[in-house]
């Protein structure tokens, strides 16, 4: 069972926290990594991109020019493909790019994840994180005193001082327990959990 230690905002040690096994210390397994982030980023798209057929352009009801004697091409109507304005073959349509993952695969990626940033040590357990005000200042401070470049805090419940005080941080995502998710794990190099967030990501992801 991976034993971690517990800070409080100014990196002083102030006690140690048991992880779960069955979250904190599986196996990593790359090929989630790669399914939930195309599954992740597959779901973010709009999918409203869409053109017109030539049966929905406006206009050619007629025959443009007689069928024979011309000298051109025969043509029935100006909104065809070949012509200019005309209607688009084959053009994207409205749809949904999202690919579909099981819950249990989707709990593996994300206990995965987690067991990987143990392993990395690019795990913290803080006591708490509160901020009196609003302020950049005070965020970056508790962001140097653990030296954290690109790290993900996750919170029991989202805070709106701190995520105000966080936002103009490059590098600092601010998330609920119920918004952590893999992509955003792997794309900060460190995690950051308060000791209420884990206790609710253990009752999130406890069998």
């Amino acid at each position: 069972m991976p034993v971690v230690k517990v800070y409080n905002q100014n990196r002083d040690e102030v006690s140690t926290i048991d992880l779960d096994d069955a979250i904190f210390g599986v196996e990593p397994k790359e090929h989630l990594f790669h399914l939930m982030v195309r599954y992740q980023l597959a779901k973010r798209r709009a999918g409203t991109h869409a053109v017109k057929g030539r049966a929905e352009v406006s206009g050619g009801g007629r025959k443009p020019y007689k069928q024979k004697g011309t000298g051109r091409a025969r043509q029935g109507t100006i909104r065809a493909v070949q012509w200019r304005g005309g209607g688009i073959a084959h053009g994207p349509q409205v749809r949904s790019h999202a690919i579909k993952v099981p819950k249990k695969v989707r709990r593996a990626a994300l206990c995965s994840a987690l067991s990987r940033r143990v392993q990395d040590q690019a795990l913290w357990v803080l006591d708490k994180i509160e901020l009196p005000e609003v302020k950049t200042r005070l965020m970056k401070q508790v962001q140097n005193a653990f030296g954290w470049e690109k790290a993900v805090i996750v919170l029991p419940e989202l805070d709106e001082t701190v995520r105000l005080s966080a936002r103009n941080i490059p590098g600092l995502t601010i998330l609920p327990v119920e918004g952590l998710n893999v992509y955003d794990i792997l794309r900060h190099g460190h995690l950051v959990l308060t000791v209420g967030a884990l206790a609710r990501l253990n009752e999130r992801l406890g069998r």
